[in-house]
């Protein structure tokens, strides 16, 4: 059975990588593309990449509608709309991946410290991260799709928190985003003539990835911690570096821990374990997070670095990864182009 999908929220970069990779995947149809700013439009007149390729018409989104015409609706949407819309699309029957932030915390008041008042707190969602939540994934009707640093962050730490080796309460992530990050619309710090010979920290200690790391870690070790996280803007398009640093209980070699991570990883079709760091290049264009150690013997210190496509395992391609587990396709269908590089 080849199944239905809309896509609300076509006209911004995720809304268009869920196109670019939805297209050529086997099992799906996709039935509906919606946007209130961009109704009236064909995908192809914003995204002239898919010209020919998909020219289906933009339509203002009628959520009940939308809810009873597909299997699966991917919210492509800024923060706050999703909450909005989900319940009705819900009703109709459909499920649902979102890509925003609306129903990625499990408290309440952490999500509207950061993001504002939540109107549909009630709804249950599964945090949409494959290697930790698979099985919570399958049965699920709502997906909330991680943050693009913190599905870079989490996995590059897992497995050394799951295996209680490290300091809990010493755990630094220093991470850099291509400009693509930021979304469609442009700002002063992500317009090129600004960004492309520049290199800067932002929100240094309150970014809103933050505690999405934290509730998501605190889980891993089985108690509360807090990760120290300062993201930075590269004048790169797409992809992300996350550097974790954090501190061993006892003296490890490089090889006992690569060890670790892949044994943690092993059936894991789009986490790579490499015995050198990876790069950016390693995976823009695809759907991999390549992951690395380095060890600092003097100061008992382990050096994580995880990359990836900020866009498509940060985004569109995980949630795709998502919608296979739910239907109970091969979660790699739509996700095998390697990246590109150069």
């Amino acid at each position: 059975m080849v199944a239905k999908v809309s896509v609300v929220g076509a006209a911004g970069y995720t809304g268009s990588e869920l196109f670019r990779l939805l297209v050529t995947h086997r099992g799906v149809n996709i039935v509906g593309a919606y946007g209130s700013k961009s109704a009236g439009k064909c995908i192809s007149e914003i995204h002239p990449n898919l010209l020919g390729i998909s020219d289906m018409r933009i339509e203002e989104p009628n959520y009940d509608k939308i809810g009873k015409e597909a299997d699966i609706v991917f919210m492509a949407t800024p923060h706050g709309l999703a909450m909005k819309s989900t319940p009705g699309v819900l009703k109709g029957g459909a499920k649902v991946i979102d890509l925003s932030a609306d129903y990625r915390f499990d408290k309440l008041e952490i999500f509207e410290k950061y993001y504002g008042k939540h109107v549909s707190p009630g709804l249950k969602s599964v945090y949409g991260l494959p290697e930790l939540y698979r099985e919570k994934i399958k049965r699920a009707d709502l997906v909330a799709n991680p943050g693009c640093y913190p599905t870079a962050a989490i996995l590059s730490l897992a497995p050394l928190i799951k295996s209680k080796l490290i300091d809990l309460n010493h755990i630094i992530v220093d991470a850099k985003s291509g400009t693509s990050g930021a979304g469609a619309t442009p700002s002063e710090i992500t317009h090129h003539p600004l960004a492309g010979a520049n290199f800067l920290a932002y929100s240094a200690t309150t970014h809103r990835h933050g505690p999405e790391i934290d509730q998501e870690l605190s889980k891993l070790a089985g108690k509360e911690i807090k990760a120290s996280f300062t993201p930075h803007l590269l004048p790169i398009i797409r992809g992300i570096l996350s550097t974790a640093h954090v501190f061993l209980k006892k003296k490890m070699k490089k090889e006992e821990i690569l060890d670790i991570y892949k044994k943690f990883y092993r059936k894991e079709p789009f986490v790579r374990i490499r015995e050198v760091l990876p790069q950016i290049n390693f995976v823009v264009g695809s759907n991999y997070c390549d992951v690395g150690v380095e060890i600092d013997a003097d100061n008992n210190r382990a050096v994580l670095v995880a990359t990836i496509d900020n866009l498509i395992k940060g985004a569109a391609g995980q949630a795709i990864q998502n919608m296979n587990i739910m239907l109970g396709l091969d979660e790699a269908e739509g996700l095998r182009d390697p990246g590109m590089r150069p």
